[in-house]
């Protein structure tokens, strides 16, 4: 994911500020991913759980990035798509319903652990945390194919 994302931002960065910004919090918020999770190059003890703080502030740009895709730069993409062949434009319509998905995911994690205390039990905290990687990685596939399939037609 993170050689992804670091492919993204060179194909993509300098196109727009708000995409900038946008790729920029995506690529906090997965090496925070990464941190939490214990991938490398960021392992941690398999038997210890994250510090309450780190996973809050993790939730905090989960929302960050959440929020900015469907308040920002998805706006931009649909109203950027209505120039766009029709091709493009149902690539748009098959595409959100899935991100929306994965939206759900998300909030369901931010809901279970943004507003954590500490010492609170994190009873499938690994699982869930897990499944929400595999949706942030659909999400950006998602995303990625939006934004080639502008930059195709010299829309971004």
């Amino acid at each position: 994911m993170l050689k992804k994302q670091e492919q993204a931002k060179q194909r993509w960065g300098g196109a727009h500020t708000a995409i900038d910004t946008w790729l920029h919090e995506r690529q906090s918020l997965l090496i925070d991913y990464f941190k939490l999770a214990g991938l490398p190059p960021y392992e941690r003890d398999s038997q210890a759980l994250p510090a309450t703080r780190d996973i809050r502030n993790f939730c905090g740009l989960l929302m960050d990035y959440i929020s900015a895709g469907h308040f920002e730069i998805y706006d931009r993409i649909i109203s950027t798509c209505s120039d766009a062949p029709k091709a493009t434009q149902e690539l748009a319509e098959d595409v959100f319903p899935l991100i929306s998905d994965t939206t759900v995911i998300a909030l369901d994690f931010n809901d279970a652990y943004g507003d954590l205390n500490d010492g609170e039990e994190l009873n499938g905290f690994d699982q869930q945390l897990s499944s929400l990687g595999e949706a942030l990685e659909l999400r950006m596939e998602f995303e990625d194919r939006l934004l080639h399939a502008l930059e195709q037609h010299r829309l971004l």
